[in-house]
């Protein structure tokens, strides 16, 4: 399937699927459902730099089309990671992303650091929509400053292919994006959740315990296909697109709003078999539409 592969950056991608972090464990977890080996890429779930427990029960809710979660990066850390999880899943033959969050920019390089001498770790996502607590808790990826800051402090200290993964709860997504490539992401990936929350009217309280979560799944899909569109006409770095992605012809529309790759999340837990799928479904429409490379479709939308 050489008309499927893809670069992002530096990273090769045998093709241009690649499953969301918190959605697909560490890969380990899908291993009897699908051949693991197919994908261009496993973002596996978010790392920090100290474990944490995450957010009180209940923190995942149903809505119409989607999901809404608040699970708060509940892992061990990033030592366990290297230690026990890492030797685990460095010879998947694929590559193995790992998402980066903190509550301090110190948090978010002093993780990658410890990351960027893994062999088999060929880059990491940092996910800016963590809130910083240096600054009264506003998420680093709502300020064009604060997530150009975090980016140029981390690519310092990470040499590998640096992906910045965009909160949507902006007014101007292309200003985040912005700030970000000029601090030296090699990519940008978007949408990270939006912004929900659900009621027990029964009850009268909030479903979660945080009261708001991150609402994902089909019904984001047309938000997500905006920002993206925008996006790949603000900047020059690939960008990796997901947002309610639930078939071969919702990654096609991305590839076609400009995504060099796509990210499938939600829809996992529907189907944990989906990723394949859809890797075989953009191989088909190439041979019927006599495409001779994936490459050929990205930011190939005909506005006119």
């Amino acid at each position: 399937m050489d008309n499927l592969k893809i670069n992002i950056s530096n990273l090769q991608l045998k093709n241009p699927v690649m499953t969301a972090s918190g959605t697909f464990g560490y890969g380990t977890e899908f291993c009897d459902y699908m051949d693991l080996s197919k994908l261009g890429g496993i973002f596996v779930k978010g790392t920090t730099l100290h474990p944490r427990q995450g957010n009180n029960y209940p923190r995942m809710a149903e809505t119409p089309s989607g999901m809404l979660n608040a699970v708060g990066l509940q892992n061990k850390g990033v030592d366990y990671f290297v230690s026990n999880i890492y030797p685990n899943i460095k010879d998947f033959d694929t590559n193995i992303l790992v998402n980066v969050s903190g509550s301090t920019i110190e948090d978010y390089v002093e993780c990658a650091a410890r990351l960027a001498d893994l062999d088999k770790i060929p880059g990491i996502e940092l996910n800016i929509s963590c809130p910083n607590v240096k600054e009264g808790g506003m998420a680093f990826g709502t300020s064009a400053c604060s997530a150009g800051d975090v980016t140029r402090a981390v690519r310092k200290v990470f040499g590998k292919t640096l992906i910045v993964k965009l909160s949507p709860n902006v007014t101007d997504i292309t200003e985040i994006a912005k700030a970000v490539e000029a601090e030296g992401a090699d990519a940008i990936s978007l949408i990270n959740t939006l912004l929900g929350m659900a009621i027990d009217i029964r009850k009268q309280k909030p479903v979660l315990s945080t009261i708001t979560g991150g609402l994902s799944g089909p019904c984001v899909k047309p938000v997500a296909l905006r920002m993206v569109w925008q996006t790949y006409n603000a900047v020059k770095v690939p960008i990796i697109g997901m947002g309610g992605i639930s078939c071969w012809e919702d990654a096609i529309e991305f590839i076609l709003a400009g995504s060099s790759a796509i990210q499938i999340g939600t829809y996992n837990f529907i189907d944990p078999a989906i990723s394949e799928k859809v890797v075989d479904g953009i191989s088909n429409y190439l041979k019927e539409n006599k495409i001779d490379s994936v490459k050929d479709l990205v930011g190939a939308l005909k506005i006119d």
